[in-house]
């Protein structure tokens, strides 16, 4: 299965990276979620719609199979267990000269 998924934002064509699937909201209220593409941290964590759901607080777990921990944006998280989450990819880099 490729990583990105092709859509259209603000009529610019994009293409969104699936970051994973919820396994479950912490009791520190951090969304966790088992890791397919590793993100990088700080980026932007969306559902489907496209709505957005937090950013990447941080990475853990063995480096075979790790976890993320999302710091929601919204109080409503029950309804995210076993969603399939993605990350738009960000373009922050290093210019060149």
């Amino acid at each position: 299965m490729s990583r990105l998924k092709p859509f259209v934002f603000r009529g610019e064509f994009k293409e969104l990276i699936r970051l994973g699937r919820v396994l479950h909201v912490s009791p520190s209220r951090n969304i966790i979620v088992k890791v397919e593409n590793l993100p990088k941290l700080g980026e932007t964590v969306v559902d489907e719609n496209l709505k957005p759901i937090g950013e990447v607080f941080d990475i853990f777990g063995p480096v075979s199979s790790p976890y993320v921990a999302v710091k929601p944006g919204t109080s409503k998280l029950d309804f995210l267990a076993g969603k399939i989450l993605y990350v738009l990819p960000s373009k922050k880099g290093r210019k060149r000269k």
